[in-house]
Formats: C-alpha cells, structure tokens, sequence
C-alpha cells in the first residue's frame, strides 16, 4: 500500500504567528512533523507552504517544497493545489497531515492511509479516540463525531453529540460509557476526491461550524472513521500549547 504526504505549512497564524518556524528542541516545528511523517512509510512527502521563509527552512531540511497561493482559506485548498500542480494520480490517496502537529504517531499517518486503501466506497478516512473527561465533551473546541454501525460519519459538531438527554443535566465527571468519540484531525483522501470537493462552495453547516470536513457530508461524500490505534499527539494552536509541548519534551 503506497500513500504520500502532503503538509501544509501557513505562516500568518492568528494565535501563534509563523507557528511552523517555532523551535523545539533546537529545531523549527515543521522538521519534527516531517519527520513522523518520514517514519510514517510515505512514499513521498511533500510540505506545501504560503511563505518564503518556510520554502527556505524546508529546503534546507532536505525536503520537497513548494510555493502556493497565500489566498486560500484552507490547508485542504494548498494540498488540492499541489495535487493539479504535480498531475499527481486521481487514485493516489494523499494524508493530510498539518504543520502544526510535531508530535504526531507515524502510526496514525499510516494508520489513516491503510484505512482508505482498505474502504473502497469512502473518499476520505480519519480517526477518533472515546473521551474520557465528561467535562470535554461540552468543550467547544474538542470537536465530537457520531458514526453510523459501519463506522462512517452520520455528523462532526463542536456541540456535544450525541446528547444523552438523561446524564447531561450536570457535565462534570467521568464520561463513562457513554460513547463519545473526539474527532482527530488527521485525513486520508484521494487525490481526485480532493480536488472535486475543494472546486465546490462551502455549506452552511461548514461556515457555522467551522468544520471543512462537513462539506464532504453536504455533498453526498462518505467518511470512514476509525479509532486511532495510538494517543494521538498534541497539536499546537496558542504560545500556551508550544510552551506546554516545550515542557513535556
């Protein structure tokens, strides 16, 4: 099974300005996602980014990079450029993995590409992991899945669903066994499905949750979802998640 990643690495972030370049451990972030995405299998990786200075680092890295447009609203829309800009094959199924994930499991990069191989009616695979804080379900920027009994996605929400009408009257404590799953941020596409999906117009429900993943629902397109094998790692929003990843390592 051959699978290719595609980072997409933007400068201007709102939280944490040119977040990719950040160091841990004496390296900029970007070099520690490329190398689980190196340990990952991947055939080929490739980092797409919005700025000079991040082309220039990467370069030095040793690591395939290219310029794309400063325009696009999404890491999905700069991977969909590098795919028509490369001719890289309808069929090839292409993992998505943000430049703001440094302590990302290979296993799960290669976890989500096998899934794809594996789903033949599915455009897209991610993964999930069962909450365990009650409290988090409620937390807005945790993002929840529902799956159908084939495990595809019926809804992702920043809400918290599916709700359990009898036990969400006081949200502390333990989740138990009430079977939430938080989305992990990770997607395998291929690669003409993901050029399909980023020419069509953003849905309502995309725009009022701020979830990208929900347009493929919209039109009809089929997520599978898998539990991930590993604790995913951390990824880096604020300075406050940078410091916080600094300390742990």
């Amino acid at each position: 099974m051959s699978f290719q990643v595609i980072i997409p690495a933007r400068y201007a972030s709102t939280r944490l300005e040119g977040k990719p370049l950040c160091e841990i451990k004496g390296r900029p972030m970007i070099a520690h996602v490329y190398e689980k995405a190196i340990q990952s299998g991947a055939s080929k990786i490739i980092i797409a980014t919005d700025d000079q200075r991040i082309l220039e680092v990467a370069q030095k890295m040793g690591a395939e990079c290219y310029l794309t447009d400063s325009n696009h609203l999404s890491g999905t829309d700069r991977i969909a450029e590098i795919i028509s800009k490369l001719k890289i094959s309808d069929e090839e199924i292409i993992v998505n993995l943000q430049g703001d994930e440094p302590t990302m499991p290979p296993a799960l990069i290669k976890q989500v590409a096998m899934i794809l191989s594996e789903q033949p009616q599915a455009q897209v695979a991610t993964l999930c992991e069962p909450f365990v804080e009650k409290k988090d379900i409620f937390n807005p920027n945790m993002v929840k899945v529902v799956r159908d009994q084939n495990n595809f996605a019926l809804y992702f929400s920043r809400a918290p669903i599916p709700w359990v009408r009898k036990s969400f009257t006081n949200i502390s404590g333990q989740s138990g066994e009430t079977g939430h799953f938080r989305h992990i941020g990770l997607y395998a596409y291929r690669a003409g499905f993901l050029k399909q999906i980023t020419q069509l117009p953003a849905c309502n429900i995309e725009n009022d949750e701020l979830l990208e993943q929900l347009r493929v629902l919209y039109y009809g397109g089929r997520i599978y979802v898998a539990n991930a094998c590993e604790k995913p790692g951390i990824g880096i929003d604020t300075p406050e998640d940078l410091e916080k990843l600094r300390q742990i390592l």
